[in-house]
């Protein structure tokens, strides 16, 4: 914010401390379920409780940087913001795309405005393709990315993103669901689409290539490396035309027909469908969430004001490792960092981690976003570590929660914090921010973003008291239109306008915000409540252990037992060690009753550990260790 009926999340954005973890046991010690709540205590909370949420107490946080109320966007759609920050930036470069091996490719705030212009007069003038239209694209990072993008929604088209890596069923579910009319896919990929065009309402494919818009050496290099050693550009064998001829072409018509590209978008206002951002899929059947325009402008005006007093207006680098297709990405780095002219360095794949060292040698990065796994990744290369980014000012994580371990040491070697906040496809994405400017607090997702109402109900809706779990509710102008085509689960979702998220949290007395877990990934112990991130935190606290994941398995004697996968840093630790370490941590119910050391852990694209996939595999275990002999 995957998000998934976890509502896409990208939960997680800060640092943590020993107090704050310890704090964290002694609180879930003490949980009493949300789901067993006694008619009189409900009763209660309806009365005290939820007229603090109605009062924000995180608003006194606010400060003098940040607004309690934001009033109505001042642009009228997505295209009129890209404009604007094209005309007051365009001599600067936009995008640069940098190769492992330092090759590079950019483009200036001018050439980006005029290539989408481009393609959205091919969309609508060359395909024909009407107002609404949706138009998917599955590219990694790279400049034909924001081209694209940007040209869909002046076309006043609706933006589809698609995962690159994706197989050619969940392509054609997504492809298929969202009824793109055009989709725009890197060639190293294209020809996942033979065999599968048929169960779409797919038109016309345009493939586009990684090194879209280099100089003509470095593309011939890379694309010479890309396709003899290290043999990913197969021959395209689907029917397709190039990005780079229809662009071409969509620049004939507008020259010849002096088309007004801003005529596209007269009709559309905030509550327009802009993007059809779907679900990660980690706990369920990919869904689109629709984000109107209105949703994304508020959103982008959101999360600037929690970090504004750390943005200099042109002259931010912010480094894009996590892929543009997600919404955490597509929100936070392309649309607020473009809103405010920043150049925006594009690392197509961060796997692996040295793929991102010469975009931190070659540019002054003052903002990179990540998740866990990828600042876990960077602390690990000697050379991040020897050489640490000079000019950073902040780095924002989310897609899951970021381990105390992690953001300590962070801090400690970048000298800059670690900013933790929350959010969800649903919410395009973001809900809740550690501002950078203010009080920052450990194991925290932060305070609300302006305009955006929280509240922590029991299983009856019904509001809890502070510094008891409950789940998450969000109300504000971010919130998705609902789900496409499912008015099924959007009921479910969205109930008297408030979403709900599936996220156990809990409120301190300041209006701070920190997540307990999932309500799905809740584990069971003999009736005490056991949060999957607790005990991760605490393995994490390990130097030996690299990843961790933990997931509750079926146990004859508890209902159910923990279970910890464990990826460790070196060899040489043992089941043991970990036994006795989380002894001095965790009471004796939370402690991993079973342990497994593996190589690599299941996780989204963005590095979110799967563990509906843990599960998966030990259900398969299971069965194969009591199918009986043949």
């Amino acid at each position: 914010m995957d998000v998934n009926r976890r509502p896409d999340d990208w939960r997680g954005w800060e640092l943590g401390s020993v107090k704050l973890l310890a704090a964290r046991r002694e609180f879930a010690t003490a949980a009493i379920s949300i789901c067993a709540c006694a008619p009189r205590r409900r009763e209660t909370n309806l009365n005290s409780a939820a007229p603090i949420y109605d009062l924000k107490p995180w608003v006194e946080h606010y400060g003098t940087n940040i607004p309690r109320e934001l009033g109505s966007p001042r642009h009228a759609h997505l295209p009129a913001l890209l404009r604007a920050a094209a005309e007051r930036h365009a001599a600067q470069v936009a995008f640069t795309t940098c190769m492992p091996n330092g090759m590079h490719g950019s483009l200036t705030f001018r050439q980006v405005d005029g290539l989408s212009d481009d393609f959205a007069v091919y969309l609508r003038q060359v395909l024909g393709l009407a107002p609404g239209a949706r138009v998917a694209i599955q590219t990694p990072n790279c400049l034909a990315y924001p081209v694209v993008a940007f040209g869909i929604l002046k076309a006043g088209c609706v933006l589809v993103n698609v995962n690159p890596l994706y197989t050619p069923a969940e392509m054609a579910h997504q492809l298929g669901d969202s009824g793109a009319e055009a989709l725009v896919i890197v060639d190293m990929f294209a020809n996942k689409l033979q065999g599968i065009l048929e169960r779409t309402a797919l038109k016309k494919v345009i493939v586009a290539e990684v090194s879209q818009f280099f100089s003509p050496v470095p593309r011939a290099v890379i694309r010479g490396v890309m396709k003899v050693w290290n043999q990913v550009l197969p021959k395209v064998t689907i029917e397709h035309v190039r990005l780079a001829s229809a662009l071409a072409e969509g620049a004939l018509f507008r020259q010849r027909d002096r088309v007004d590209v801003a005529a596209f978008t007269l009709g559309v206002d905030h509550a327009a469908l802009a993007v059809l951002q779907y679900t990660g899929g980690t706990t369920g059947v990919s869904k689109g969430a629709m984000l109107t325009h209105g949703n994304l402008l508020h959103n982008i005006e959101q999360a600037l004001v929690m970090g504004r007093s750390h943005i200099d207006e042109g002259r931010e680098v912010v480094l894009t490792a996590l892929p543009l297709y997600h919404v955490f990405a597509f929100t936070f780095n392309l649309l607020c960092f473009y809103a405010v002219g920043a150049r925006n360095v594009l690392v197509p794949s961060p796997r692996p981690i040295q793929n991102l060292q010469r975009a931190f040698d070659n540019y002054p990065i003052t903002w990179v976003s990540g998740v866990n796994t990828l600042f876990n990744a960077l602390m690990n290369e000697e050379w991040f570590t020897a050489f640490p980014p000079a000019h950073l000012k902040a780095a924002v994580a989310g897609g899951t929660s970021l381990q105390h371990a992690v953001a300590e040491r962070w801090q400690q070697i970048t000298g800059t914090p670690i900013a933790e906040g929350y959010g969800l496809t649903e919410t395009s994405p973001v809900v809740s921010f550690n501002p950078i400017g203010g009080t920052r607090k450990p194991d925290s997702i932060g305070i609300p973003v302006p305009g955006t109402e929280v509240r922590l109900v029991d299983d009856q809706g019904v509001a809890v008291a502070p510094g008891q779990p409950g789940e998450l509710i969000v109300r504000g102008p971010q919130v998705m239109a609902g789900y496409w085509q499912r008015p099924d689960e959007t009921a479910k979702a969205i109930r008297d306008g408030w979403l709900y998220t599936g996220d156990v949290a809990v409120m301190d007395k300041d209006g701070y915000f920190r997540i307990v877990d999932r309500k799905k990934d809740l584990i069971l112990v003999s009736g005490f409540n056991v949060y999957p991130n607790e005990v991760e935190d605490a393995i994490a606290l390990m130097d030996e252990v690299l990843e961790v994941g933990v997931i509750g398995v079926p146990d004859a004697k508890s209902g159910e037992a923990v279970r910890a996968y464990i990826v460790p840093q070196r060899d040489g630790l043992t089941k043991e060690r970990v036994r006795a370490h989380c002894k001095t941590l965790l009471t004796d119910y939370k402690q991993p009753r079973s342990i497994e050391f593996r190589k690599e852990l299941p996780k989204t694209p963005v590095g979110k550990i799967l563990r509906k996939d843990l599960k998966a595999d030990y259900q398969r275990q299971t069965q194969a260790q009591n199918k009986p002999a043949a």
